[in-house]
């Protein structure tokens, strides 16, 4: 039987070579014909396997979404839980920086997207958080964690010194962040991060009840 000229399309293979071409050149570089360039197909092909342009931009969310481990929720304490979320989240989308703005939009239909919210809102509520305050955490987690992956503070103050010298004095030292950049952006998640736990623990003992202390051994990071 005669070998076949081109590899036969799979999603498997399609989400992996969109994923690609969106890590290298951004969501607005993205087009169909460019990813049945890439795959070396025609572009019909491609709907055999999904529908429409933005199918394929879910399907390269959830692929990404789906790395994120939520298993913690139910079994370690709620704080732990988000604060191991948090971490996970901003890991998995910092990798993949440019399909945030699509990711961000909701989890709509996608199944790992869905398969997340129901494990951290199940999560919340088993441990006492009354389920209108479970979606607000919910909420604003995604809020900080795909706020904080849509790109660098630190390196969007250019290094020029003498842009901040003279009408900008109290940011006379801005022009070295970006040679800082892991150490401020993941300093300021961290805190962040801490902060929202924080106040959230001590909104669960006002709305809930006391919580007792997190033994330092539990904390991840």
């Amino acid at each position: 039987m005669p070998r076949p000229r081109q590899a036969l399309l799979s999603r498997e293979r399609i989400v992996e070579t969109a994923a690609a071409l969106i890590d290298a050149d951004g969501l607005d570089a993205f087009s169909t014909r460019r990813l049945a360039a890439a795959l070396g197909v025609r572009g019909p092909s491609l709907y055999n396997h999904f529908a429409t342009k933005d199918e394929i931009l879910d399907a390269v969310a959830d692929s990404i979404t789906g790395q994120v481990d939520v298993s913690f929720f139910g079994e370690v304490d709620w704080r732990e839980a988000l604060r191991r979320w948090g971490y996970e989240f901003r890991a998995a989308l910092a990798a993949h920086p440019n399909i945030v703005p699509h990711l961000a939009q909701g989890p709509g239909r996608r199944p790992a997207a869905l398969a997340m919210a129901d494990a951290v809102y199940g999560g919340l509520v088993a441990a006492g958080w009354p389920p209108a305050r479970a979606t607000h955490i919910g909420a604003l987690m995604r809020y900080f964690v795909t706020g904080s992956a849509l790109g660098s503070f630190a390196r969007g103050f250019v290094e020029d010194p003498g842009l901040y010298a003279e009408q900008y004095p109290h940011l006379s030292q801005a022009h070295r962040l970006a040679e800082h950049q892991q150490r401020v952006d993941e300093g300021a998640f961290a805190l962040g991060l801490e902060a929202l736990i924080e106040g959230l623990s001590h909104t669960y003992e006002r709305l809930v009840g006391p919580l007792a202390p997190l033994p330092p051994e539990g904390r991840t990071h």
